[in-house]
């Protein structure tokens, strides 16, 4: 049985909209509204959806760095929500996160032998006199050579400042990392590099990844689970095989439609969604997806589905949607 490392309940990150002459809170805008799942030691699980979903979001949420509105976030047994500022920054050596653009998450008055350091010194995990020495094991695990230390930022390429940031998440010796679209920034060549990168550092350090991507191709290499978000909820999760060869959401099937087959002579059907993503401050009652999906009926507007699975799909592959069942079989045709 595998250890629960990262337990997330009834998630919830509301940013309040000000407004009048005294500057109220008049609304909020709903970024992440009841997320629930569970992270295995161990395991790489990726959260999927459309920008504006919520994904990045619910990263910062779990590592408190927009405090959450509510909810539960039970690392390593303990509820990181009840831990006050002190306790939180001592604990972030267990939780680290790479960065989405490497140009703006390193200091570039910093070398990189400043930028390591600084994180071992804040952490206290590597004794003064040896830090020289993990910098030179660090450069050479991710990449780089060991005499680019004392270089700045600007003399690295996009893919070796990702690497610069991997290294500094890996030098506190963390359990748990969130990759925040961590290769969307890079070009196609060096992603494929940086994601066989973190693949083979997972086996040697036994981490476990938060992988965060808008990119199908890349969730479906490195991912062991899926989650997909829309609107700041969850519309399904399942095993990577079961969601990409089985989705059974209409918005998962209409992502999965996207991703782009390579072979000129494959027809493939694209689902093209109609209208855009509603507003996360007055999101739609009911299931959200349902102004823009095919299948929808009165119910669909009135009544939120829950998250559930049907005899035919995998154990731990649930959706949220009330005609599962019924379009699976082909019973329900969608509305065009």
């Amino acid at each position: 049985m595998k250890k629960e490392l990262l337990k997330v309940n009834d998630l919830k990150q509301y940013f309040p909209i000000k407004g009048g002459m005294l500057g109220r809170t008049v609304n909020h805008v709903k970024a992440v509204d009841g997320v629930t799942f569970t992270i295995y030691e161990g395991e790489t699980v990726s959260i999927v959806g459309e920008s504006g979903c919520g994904k990045s979001t619910t990263g910062r949420a779990i590592l408190r760095l927009d405090e959450p509105t509510s909810g539960e976030v039970v690392f390593d047994g303990e509820d990181l929500l009840s831990l006050n500022k002190g306790q939180m920054r001592k604990k972030r050596k267990d939780l680290q996160i790479i960065f989405q653009d490497p140009y703006a998450s390193i200091n570039p008055r910093q070398t990189v032998r400043q930028v390591l350091e600084e994180a071992m010194e804040i952490q206290n995990v590597v004794p003064r006199e040896k830090r020289g020495e993990k910098i030179r094991e660090l450069m050479e695990t991710v990449g780089l050579g060991p005499h680019q230390a004392d270089r700045f930022p600007h003399e690295f390429s996009g893919g070796q400042r990702q690497r610069i940031g991997i290294a500094r998440a890996l030098s506190v010796d963390p359990k748990l990392i969130i990759c925040d679209e961590a290769v969307s920034a890079l070009d196609v060549s060096i992603q494929a590099q940086v994601i066989n990168l973190l693949k083979k550092l997972q086996k040697e350090f036994q981490l476990t990844y938060l992988f965060i991507s808008h990119d199908l191709g890349v969730v479906r290499h490195i991912s062991d689970r899926v989650i997909v978000m829309y609107l700041g909820r969850i519309v399904e999760i399942g095993d990577k095989t079961s969601v990409f060869d089985n989705p059974q959401h209409p918005y998962t099937k209409a992502l999965l439609s996207a991703i782009p087959v390579p072979d000129p002579n494959k027809k493939k059907d694209r689902i093209i969604l109609k209208g855009d993503v509603p507003s996360p401050i007055n999101p739609p009652q009911g299931c959200r997806f349902h102004t823009r999906c095919p299948f929808a009926t009165d119910l669909c507007k009135t009544d939120t589905p829950e998250l559930k699975a049907e005899n035919y799909m995998k154990e731990g592959h649930m959706a949220a949607c009330h005609y599962m069942d019924e379009i699976e079989s082909g019973k329900r045709k969608p509305n065009y």
